[in-house]
């Protein structure tokens, strides 16, 4: 069985806004790119993502080569060949359709995510709020990563905001990134 891997960025606080970020830019610029860097590294393992609607479209906007209209550093170039290229798995009730080599998965959440995990292949690589906060939930991730920003914002959305159970970890592999930020990967107990 293929494992579900989750990877998000959080602060020191606990806060998971993408756009929360250091006031001095260069700081941000670096934090960025070390983040980049390792999220090419985590997405190596797995050879398809599974999205939630909103995770699904911001990425789409930000990174199909195809159709960008946003204009993004050099050097986010390698991020985004990478996360073009892979296959995609989207959740979602309300889209009529999806491409960008995408293919939608609808019904029975803890179904469908067995039944992707059944199948032949690497890992599958998930990120967002609300779809891992479903999948962890339902048992079904495999491994969290937690790539921990250096910094303390004190507002908006937490990580796992009303979970209705404990899930007991064990950490599995700590990496030091060059910006000052620690990517903590843990496995749950079972």
């Amino acid at each position: 069985m293929r494992p579900l891997l989750y990877s998000i960025n959080v602060t020191l606080d606990g806060c998971v806004d993408h756009n929360a970020g250091s006031a001095d830019e260069a700081l941000l610029q670096e934090a960025l790119r070390a983040t980049h860097r390792h999220a090419i590294a985590s997405m190596g393992r797995a050879d398809a993502l599974l999205f939630g609607r909103v995770t699904y479209q911001m990425m789409e906007e930000a990174w199909r080569l195809e159709t960008r209209t946003l204009t993004m550093p050099e050097w986010t170039e390698p991020f985004a060949r990478t996360i073009d290229a892979m296959k995609k798995y989207v959740v979602s009730s309300t889209l009529g359709a999806v491409d960008w080599n995408a293919d939608l998965v609808r019904g029975d959440l803890a179904e469908a995510v067995q039944a992707l995990k059944q199948e032949p292949g690497k890992a599958l690589f998930t990120g967002g709020v609300r779809l891992p906060m479903a999948l962890a939930e339902l048992g079904l991730i495999d491994e969290y990563e937690f790539v921990v920003q250096p910094i303390i914002v004190g507002r908006g959305p937490s990580l796992f905001a009303g979970l209705s159970k404990v899930i007991d970890l064990k950490l599995v592999d700590r990496i030091e990134l060059s910006s000052g930020a620690v990517a903590l990967r843990y496995e749950p107990r079972r």
